[in-house]
Formats: structure tokens, C-alpha cells, sequence
């Protein structure tokens, strides 16, 4: 005799979302290659060019490699939230996962929940790993005030979203996984360059390119993170010569939504028909 199961024993979309953020993250571990650039990559980049542009600034406490390093910190969680997830799912969409999954009854909003545990979760492990190489070899000092505290968690929340949702969006533009690490890439590091991660201080940039910079997050991200590592007197060289905390949260909760809306319009299952 089949028995046949009742609806309301089946596992919910946040349960199949778990199992599924679980499944992410032992795939994730298991490409030993793809742990050790994700992780190793933004700390080695910020070993190199700390102290390679270490040095004093004029009437400041600070180093140019505490800036970077504070800079660095914010445009790490790019790479694990927009190059991670944009890669990702060009990845799954070419060997024809995301098809597959489709097929399944699993809701479509398990999977990204799954997605949003893995980049949740390597995000803050990246915060992590780079304040301690920062604050080992660049002596940059760890933030305790509640305020700062509050700070980088929402300038995390905001910066990782908005990211992993560009990452969805972008995912769709290319149809090989070759595709998506060239574009995800490209992106990344010229974004990196204009908006004054690898240049301390910022100020030191034209300002046309800071200019094209502050319509993106990354500046802002990283922005927001050395508010939250640097002392109030480096504000002087932020290029407004405050923080700007308010532009930080409207700027990355407009591309939170634009995000969203891009992810909505240009997500596909599969490459068929592009």
C-alpha cells in the first residue's frame, strides 16, 4: 500500500533553503582551488601593496597601509559576494544545474537561500581573515566603539547585497562560466582602481574618476569600512573630507533595489535561446 504523505510534513522553502545553503558550503570546501583564491587572493593584494605603499601621513597617527588595508577589507567582500555569486551561477546554468533544479519541487526561493548562506558566510569569514592580517602586519586597529560596531554591520549587510544581487543580474550576460569570470573580473578590479581601494588616500585620484566611481558601491563600501577601522581625523581625506554615512546607506540601498529589479528581469534558468 503507498502512503501517501501529508503537505504539511514536507520540509518549507526556508528548511529546503538550509539543506541547500549546507550543500553550497560542501561544495564550496571541496574545490581546494577555489577556497584558497577566494580567501588568499584580497589578503595576498593586501600584504603586497601595504607594504609596498606603507608609509606616514603628514599630521596623522595613520599609515597609508592602514588606509588601504581598511579599504580592502570593504572591496573583499565584493569578490565574495559579486564575483562569487555572478561566477557561481554561470557555472550552474552551463552544466544545466539550474535547469535541473527547475524541474524539481524545490521552491526557486530555497535555492537562493541557500546562495545567500554561502556568500553570508564567506563574506564575514573574509572580514575576519583580512582584519586580522591588517591588524597584524599594519597594525590597524579593530574596532570596539558600539557606534562603529553598528556601522559595519549594516555597511556589510547593504554592501553584500546589493553585490550578490548584481551578481545575479550579471550572471545572465554571458553564457559560459569563461564568460562570467572574464566580465565578473574586469569589473571588479577597474572598479577597485577608481574607486581608491589600491590609492591612498582617494583624494589622490582625478576626481572625473572618483566622480564615476561614487555611482557604484564599491566606493562606498569601502568608504564605509574605513570609518569603521580609522580614526575620525581620516575623514580629512576622504575627497568630501567626511565619511558620509547617510550617501554610504542611500547609495547602497538604491542599488539594493536597482539590484533586485535587474535580478528580476534578467535572471534566466538555463542558456537556451540566448
Amino acid at each position: 500500500m503507498t502512503t501517501l504523505t501529508h503537505p504539511g510534513n514536507l520540509p518549507g522553502t526556508l528548511s529546503l533553503g538550509l539543506i541547500r545553503g549546507s550543500a553550497e558550503l560542501k561544495q564550496f570546501f571541496r574545490i581546494r582551488e577555489q577556497v584558497i583564491f577566494t580567501f588568499a587572493f584580497p589578503s595576498l593584494l593586501m600584504v603586497l601593496l601595504g607594504s609596498m605603499l606603507n608609509s606616514s601621513m603628514p599630521g596623522m597617527a595613520i599609515t597609508t597601509g592602514q588606509v588601504l588595508a581598511a579599504g580592502m577589507i570593504g572591496s573583499g567582500i565584493v569578490s565574495t559576494s559579486f564575483n562569487s555569486i555572478g561566477i557561481g551561477l554561470a557555472s550552474d546554468r552551463e552544466a544545466g544545474a539550474l535547469k535541473r533544479l527547475r524541474g524539481t519541487p524545490m521552491p526557486a526561493a530555497s535555492y537562493f537561500i541557500g546562495k545567500i548562506i554561502l556568500v553570508g558566510f564567506t563574506s564575514i569569514a573574509q572580514v575576519v581573515l583580512m582584519s586580522i592580517v591588517g591588524s597584524l602586519l599594519f597594525d590597524l586597529e579593530l574596532p570596539t566603539d558600539p557606534m562603529k560596531l553598528l556601522t559595519a554591520v549594516w555597511v556589510f549587510v547593504l554592501g553584500v547585497t546589493s553585490c550578490t544581487l548584481l551578481g545575479i543580474a550579471l550572471s545572465s550576460v554571458t553564457k559560459s562560466v569563461s564568460g562570467a569570470v572574464a566580465v565578473t573580473n574586469l569589473i571588479y578590479i577597474a572598479l577597485q582602481f577608481i574607486s581608491g581601494v589600491f590609492v591612498t588616500p582617494i583624494s589622490n585620484l582625478p576626481k572625473v574618476m572618483v566622480t564615476i566611481a561614487s555611482f557604484f558601491p564599491v566606493k562606498w563600501i569601502c568608504q564605509g569600512f574605513r570609518s569603521v577601522f580609522l580614526p575620525a581625523e581620516a575623514a580629512t581625506q576622504e575627497m568630501a573630507g567626511t565619511w558620509e554615512l547617510p550617501m554610504v546607506a542611500l547609495v547602497l540601498t538604491a542599488w539594493c533595489v536597482a539590484g533586485l529589479l535587474l535580478a528580476k528581469l534578467t535572471f534566466r534558468w538555463s542558456n537556451e535561446g540566448k
